[in-house]
């Protein structure tokens, strides 16, 4: 069994339209916007990131706008629901805060002895907030969230798979716990991690395959140290039978991916060097920042996004 990885690093999904995603996660949900990139594989397409005051590995929710992008259809195979920490006794603030906003999907509900609040992002991206007790982790203060309800970085998310037995392997490989269980609905857990070490699988055997699109999770990315954390971890998924990518260089972190047996793709992302090794901590996500090999067509590349007002 793995011990390098400590929880979730970020979480990564597709959104269909730059500024409505930005206003949502800054002025509403009242993150902090810790980096404004572009997508290494595609640059004409933003990569923005949110997430506390310096974008701790485990905070940090990341989107890839698509202007053009089809509506996601929910479905096995993928990420089901991005789970965020607040303090507890908070839910009724953010109840009043997304209702007064006009949020959609609205519900409170208990699941594994939490209380939530179920809601849905621009694209009708799943989330909840859930209270935590004992978290220490420090919020964003920004947009009229103080810092006893601010969002402390992500508590966790599920899985929605037809089939839980691989995956439920793959989880025990990588250092987590089942700690609880109820109906359709597994608990994992990473003793001693980040505050972002909660993964629940939700077993839907008749359900249809999921679509990605706009709303959809990309890929959930799972943290460790340092580089030699990392390979270690690499050479042992490897040494197990999954087909990992090489260590790919991500400017802020570096990444290793897999698919995994049911279906959704996994991350695992140092923490290090972090979002301020290209700007100063005070000014995160302000200026549009290029990996060197496109800093030359800077021009044309800026061009091509949709600006976005702070």
């Amino acid at each position: 069994m793995l011990k390098q990885i400590k929880g979730l690093h970020h979480v990564t999904s597709m959104a269909a339209n730059a500024q409505e995603n930005s206003d949502f996660f800054t002025k509403t949900l009242g993150l902090r916007r810790v980096k404004k990139t572009v997508n290494f594989d595609a640059p004409e397409v933003y990569h923005l990131y949110y997430g506390d005051e310096a974008g701790t590995p485990g905070s940090v929710m990341t989107y890839f706008p698509f202007p053009h992008i089809a509506a996601s259809r929910a479905g096995a195979g993928e990420v089901g629901e991005t789970y965020f920490a607040v303090e507890k006794g908070t839910l009724g603030f953010w109840k009043d805060r997304l209702t007064g906003l006009k949020v959609g999907g609205l519900s409170e509900t208990e699941v594994f002895g939490e209380k939530r609040l179920r809601f849905a992002g621009p694209d009708r991206d799943a989330f909840s907030l859930i209270e935590v007790d004992g978290d220490v982790r420090k919020g964003w203060e920004a947009a009229g969230v103080g810092t006893d309800e601010a969002i402390k970085g992500f508590h966790g998310a599920s899985l929605r798979l037809r089939d839980a037995g691989a995956t439920r392997e793959l989880l025990g490989f990588m250092g987590y716990e089942q700690v609880d269980s109820k109906d359709a609905w597994e608990r994992f857990a990473i003793p001693g991690g980040n505050g972002a070490a909660v993964i629940d699988i939700e077993t839907v055997p008749q359900a249809d395959f999921a679509r990605q699109g706009a709303g959809s999770v990309h890929h959930i990315a799972f943290a460790v140290e340092d580089r030699a954390a990392q390979l270690e971890v690499r050479k042992a998924l490897m040494d197990t039978g999954y087909q990992v990518t090489p260590v790919i260089d991500r400017d802020y972190f570096w990444a290793i991916y897999f698919r995994t047996p049911g279906g959704v793709l996994f991350e695992i992302a140092t923490n290090e060097p972090g979002f301020d090794r290209d700007e100063d901590s005070a000014h995160l996500g302000e200026a549009l920042k290029l990996p060197s090999r496109y800093e030359p067509y800077r021009d044309q590349i800026s061009g091509l996004l949709q600006p976005i007002v702070d």
